[in-house]
């Protein structure tokens, strides 16, 4: 190999890198500016209004970034009312009964509304359920008082394929749920007790706050039906029709806070920079969007990290 070829490679290599490089500083750029990222304190910095609104508009698969929310409203002494606008079908049960906790919580302190978008069921209604006052508008979905578990069973697929598996346990229901052969009446009747546990703790929630407003028996209620906002006004779970700026200009009255209305919209804390993330936000883009392309191209091979 010639010389001239070598440094050819060589700097064919450095040019590479460098733009490597320079690529995934701007995808860690353009990731953190489709974050929606606040202040350091989680405040919305151009807005001093009192009543300060935390949004909760996604599935609920965890509750540390909205509970710093709702800690920084409660921390902040300009903050005099809070409401939660809830925009999500549900999601997990231990993070929602955390953001439950914390906002029965924080109403012992400063008041706490909800104002529901155009989705607020399951989790989403949990939540919103442990404000003092709930504010929908008429065509809100909302409910969906339930629980759900879903497994599949793949056996027969498994069968046809003639693939096996193998599985090594020690607790006959360490593999419950097992799509490699079809679930036990007893391992059913196990995980049926469980989800009507936590369907029993999500009624006794929601009864806790809301006992002497419904206008049905709650477990009638509470039988995973979806209901519109006027028609959860009717069975008392609800409070009010209104939207959310509607919603806050009665706050601002009841409260008889001072000043024009308006609202501070929370967001959550700004990340401070981290190369190792820096690497792995860009490291994640990269095989994403690898992923795309083996998609619409045909995978050559399967890579499983």
């Amino acid at each position: 190999m010639s010389r001239e070829r070598s440094k050819g490679i060589v700097s064919i290599f450095i040019i590479v890198t460098v733009l490597f490089f320079v690529f995934l500083f701007f995808a860690f750029f353009s990731i953190s500016q489709i974050k929606d990222i606040g202040s350091a304190e989680g405040i919305l910095e151009s807005s001093s209004s009192p009543i300060a609104v935390v949004p909760i508009e996604e599935p609920i698969m965890e509750s540390k970034k909205f509970v710093e929310m709702l800690l920084a409203a409660e921390k902040s002494k300009t903050v005099k009312a809070i409401i939660l606008r809830i925009d999500s079908p549900g999601g997990a049960v231990a993070p929602t009964q955390e953001i439950y906790e914390e906002v029965r919580r924080i109403d012992q302190i400063k008041p706490v509304y909800a104002s529901f978008a155009n989705v607020a069921a399951s989790g989403g209604y949990y939540i919103g359920a442990a404000a003092r006052r709930i504010y929908a508008n008429a065509g809100t979905l909302t409910g969906s008082i339930g629980v759900i578990m879903q497994m599949s069973d793949l056996s027969q697929i498994y069968d046809f394929l003639k693939y096996r598996t193998e599985t090594i346990k020690a607790g006959r229901y360490k593999d419950i749920g097992n799509p490699a052969r079809p679930m036990t009446d007893e391992e059913r009747d196990f995980l049926q007790k469980m989800v009507k546990g936590t369907h029993t703790q999500f009624i006794d929630d929601i009864v806790a706050v809301r006992k002497d407003r419904l206008q049905k028996d709650i477990v009638e209620l509470a039988q995973g039906q979806i209901f519109h906002g006027n028609e959860a006004k009717d069975f008392g779970l609800v409070d009010e029709i209104a939207g959310l700026w509607e919603a806050g200009r009665r706050i601002h009255k009841e409260l008889e806070l001072p000043g024009e209305f308006t609202l501070r919209f929370m967001k959550p804390a700004k990340k401070k920079f981290s190369f190792s993330e820096f690497l792995e936000e860009g490291a994640t883009l990269l095989k994403t969007l690898s992923s795309k392309i083996e998609a619409k191209a045909g995978p050559a091979y399967l890579y499983q990290p």
